[in-house]
């Protein structure tokens, strides 16, 4: 079992009062770390006393804020064993966006094409031809590798059958990569803010991370990443170079092909998670990160649960096919292969693949101009990037406030992530991850729910400059 300690607590907790009971703000503020995966299920909590210290305040404050916290199913508390997060019920997810009167905007995600359907019942008619087999796939089927392999060629990567691998979505992929290629105690590159899944891979594998920001208004700060390249020399790098989630900023040609020739240099393994590659709304297409990499080091990510649909769960791994040999290998440890309907039914779907893509990019394109016209009436005073692709807009709220945000959001029936969900270390209270891939009457709904959340907030959080000069 995992402990925080009261220190690391605190700087979880950042700005945590608000108006009202300090137990109820204190215990609003640990239930959305819990839900976000900032306080991992099964750790254990400080002792009530030194909390009271670090936060200072009375121990009566964190009595009354853990035992709102055990009613609320959010703590287990043993003697002798302290408080220990958890989830209410048995399931390992937040209930609430599965509830009727929820709009989960935590998800930047689109529905499901409309041809999916169709596509899985002509996969069904080509599945017995497969049924004389075992049915556990490690690698992928071979027309699906060909097929993937056809699209990175027509791209501008060269790629053959024998540099793919298939797998359970993007995820399962990202975790395949860093166990296999990560031990305990090695450096890695991460952007800051990025995919928490991503985040908590690296942490799962035992790496050590280094962070390079990236922003929505400059993208990468260049500086430090040559810096973290050649001072820390990284085993592994995770990179979202197209629109990048969460700012939606994509790398320049360039800044590509430097990056990969210093990571070369230094021996450090580039992962370029490239699921949103294709979304692009304003920006010219860019060849895959791999094809400005000089030294064939870099592997590639990708998936289909952004663009066709999250309920198909396949996704796949670009590398050299010794890299290639060696995932299949370390597979068994986590999953015995990709399902074989699915296959056939990507296999189908990426025949009509560009099609698919131009629909896509237009529905992103109706999303965010929605998004930017409804915020721009509904809060003007936030800043709102102009998104050249992908699914998410990250919204500068001009306060570090997103915590308290996003709770006070949540009683109006709205679900979002906050900011320090994407990052390393708790940052980010000043930003809000919005998705621009909903209908317009969703966007709609979640725009009221959060102006009518923002003007609960306490007005003074927006009076006191020293909020407004604190850098997150």
């Amino acid at each position: 079992m995992t402990a925080i300690s009261a220190r690391a607590l605190r700087l979880l907790l950042d700005d945590w009062r608000t108006t009202g009971p300090a137990y109820a703000a204190l215990a609003d503020r640990i239930r959305l770390l819990v839900l976000d995966g900032r306080v991992p299920i099964a750790s254990r909590l400080p002792a009530e006393r030194e909390l009271a210290e670090a936060l200072r305040v009375s121990r009566t404050t964190i009595t009354a804020a853990y035992a709102h916290l055990r009613e609320a199913g959010y703590l287990d508390s043993v003697r002798g064993s302290g408080s220990v997060a958890r989830l209410p019920g048995r399931a390992p997810v937040n209930l609430d966006a599965h509830r009727p009167g929820y709009l989960d905007f935590s998800k930047a995600a689109l529905p499901a094409i409309p041809d999916i359907a169709d596509a899985v019942r002509r996969a069904a008619d080509r599945l017995p031809a497969h049924l004389g087999d075992s049915g556990f796939d490690p690698v992928g089927l071979p027309e699906l590798r060909s097929a993937i392999a056809e699209r990175y060629t027509r791209r501008g990567l060269p790629t053959d059958a024998d540099q793919v691998m298939v797998t359970v979505g993007a995820q399962s992929a990202i975790g395949l990569v860093t166990r296999t290629l990560l031990s305990r105690g090695d450096r890695a590159l991460i952007e800051a803010p990025s995919y928490p899944h991503a985040i908590d891979a690296l942490r799962a594998a035992g790496a050590r991370v280094a962070t390079v920001p990236v922003s929505a208004d400059a993208g990468w700060d260049e500086d430090v990443l040559d810096q973290v390249l050649r001072g820390v020399s990284p085993t592994l790098g995770y990179l979202m170079p197209d629109f990048h989630n969460p700012t939606g900023r994509s790398m320049s040609p360039e800044l590509r092909e430097r990056t990969l020739t210093l990571a070369a240099r230094q021996g450090t393994v580039l992962v370029a998670d490239e699921t949103m590659a294709e979304l692009a709304i304003d920006a010219p297409d860019v060849a895959p990160f791999a094809a400005f990499d000089p030294a064939k080091l870099a592997i590639t990510i990708g998936s289909v649960g952004k663009t066709l649909w999250g309920g198909i769960r396949i996704g796949w791994i670009r590398a050299e096919r010794s890299v290639i040999q060696r995932l299949v290998r370390a597979r068994s440890t986590s999953d015995l292969g990709t399902p074989i309907l699915e296959q056939l039914v990507v296999a189908d779907l990426l025949e009509r693949y560009d099609d698919i893509i131009a629909v896509r990019r237009e529905q992103l394109r109706a999303g965010r101009d929605h998004l930017e016209r409804a915020l721009a009436d509904a809060i003007p005073e936030w800043r709102v990037p102009r998104v050249q692709g992908g699914l998410t807009a990250w919204i500068n709220l001009g306060a570090p406030v997103s915590s308290q945000l996003v709770l006070a959001a949540r009683t109006r029936g709205l679900l979002l992530a906050a900011g320090p969900r994407f990052g390393v270390d708790g940052a980010f209270e000043r930003f809000l991850r919005l998705p621009i891939s909903y209908s317009a009457q969703e966007t709609d709904a979640a725009v009221a729910a959060l102006r009518d959340a923002w003007v609960t907030l306490v007005p003074d959080t927006f009076a006191d400059p020293s909020f407004l000069a604190e850098v997150v």
